[in-house]
C-alpha cells in the first residue's frame, strides 16, 4: 500500500510467516513535524482517547521514572471483523543521536486477571524509529520532516484472512484519522504548555549508541539496497523492504524492554538471524 496526501507520505508492507502473527511494517513521513513532537505524540494516551475511535479506555498499572518505563492497559474496540480486546504492555524508549527507538510488547501481569470478555491479546509486538529526514516533497529545501518506520504484530485470535481483510479495509482510513489526530496534537501543543503524565514519561529516555544515528539528517526515506548486505534474491527482502533488518532490530529492542537480566549481544544477534532466516 502506498498513500500521499499533502503533508504525509505512507507505505505499508506485509509479511505472512508459516508459524506466527502476521507482520506488518510502515513507514510513514510528516512534513513540517520533529522527531520530539512525534514521539510525545505516539505515547499520549489522554490524547489518543480524542481522536482514536478504537481506543475505549486506558490506565497506567505502573511506571519507572528512571528509565520510562510504564506498564499500560488499553481496551481497544474494533469496527467489524473481532469483538473489543484488552491488552497490557509495557513500552520504554531509547534515543541515538536525533533519533527514538520506542518499543511496546505485552507483558504478563497477575494483579489484573484474565477475563473471558473482553479477550486479552497476550503476543503483541510494536516498535517504532522516529527520525528528522528531508521532506521528499520540497527538494533542495530544509524544512522539518519526520520518518516513523513501525514494525507490529499481534495475536487477537482470529483468522489470518479475516485479520487480512479488516487490516485491508480499515488501515488507510486508520492511518488518515492518525494524521488528523497529529495535526491536532500540533496545535494543541502549540498553545497548551500542559503535558499528560503519559507524555512526560515520553521524555524519559535511555541513551545508547546505533548505528546510523548520528543525529545527521538522512537524504530520504530507509533505503534497504544501502542496508541489506544479503543477495536481492533472498528470502528475508520482501516487498521492496529488508525484513532480516527489521526482525534483527526487533529481537534486540524486545529482549531489552523490560529485561531485568542481563543478554549478551552475540546471543542476541544469534537468535534474531535465526528467526530471519526463517
Amino acid at each position: 500500500m502506498e498513500r500521499t496526501t499533502s503533508n504525509m507520505t505512507y507505505k505499508a508492507w506485509r509479511h505472512e510467516p508459516e508459524v506466527g502473527p502476521i507482520m506488518h511494517c510502515s513507514q510513514t513521513i510528516f512534513e513540517d513535524a520533529t522527531p520530539e513532537l512525534v514521539r510525545d505524540f505516539f505515547w499520549d494516551d489522554d490524547f489518543r482517547l480524542k481522536w482514536d475511535p478504537m481506543l475505549v479506555c486506558f490506565k497506567i498499572l505502573d511506571e519507572f521514572p528512571l528509565n520510562g518505563t510504564t506498564i499500560i492497559h488499553w481496551i481497544k474496540k474494533f469496527p467489524f471483523f473481532c469483538s473489543d480486546r484488552e491488552y497490557i504492555f509495557g513500552r520504554r524508549i531509547w534515543e541515538s543521536g536525533k533519533a527514538y527507538y520506542c518499543v511496546t510488547k505485552g507483558i504478563p501481569y497477575p494483579s489484573l486477571p484474565k477475563k473471558e470478555k473482553p479477550r486479552r491479546v497476550e503476543l503483541y509486538f510494536s516498535s517504532w524509529r522516529i527520525r528528522p529526514v528531508q521532506s521528499p516533497k520540497k527538494d533542495g529545501q530544509q524544512p522539518m520532516a519526520c520518518e516513523v518506520t513501525l514494525f507490529h504484530y499481534e495475536d487477537m485470535g482470529i483468522p489470518k484472512d479475516v485479520a487480512k481483510v479488516g487490516v485491508r479495509h480499515g488501515m488507510w482510513g486508520a492511518v488518515k484519522k492518525l494524521q488528523s489526530g497529529f495535526r491536532a496534537y500540533q496545535l494543541m501543543r502549540k498553545s497548551e504548555n500542559i503535558l499528560s503524565r503519559s507524555a512526560i514519561m515520553a521524555r524519559v529516555t535511555t541513551k545508547t549508541c546505533i548505528a546510523g544515528s548520528d543525529g545527521s539528517l538522512d537524504q530520504g526515506p530507509f533505503s534497504t539496497e544501502q542496508a541489506s548486505t544479503e543477495d536481492d534474491n533472498s528470502r528475508a527482502v520482501q516487498h521492496g523492504f529488508d525484513w532480516k533488518w527489521v526482525v534483527v532490530g526487533g529481537a534486540v529492542a524486545a529482549a531489552c524492554v523490560l529485561n531485568t537480566g542481563i543478554v549478551g549481544k552475540a546471543l542476541l544477534l544469534g537468535v534474531a538471524r535465526r528467526q530471519a532466516k526463517k
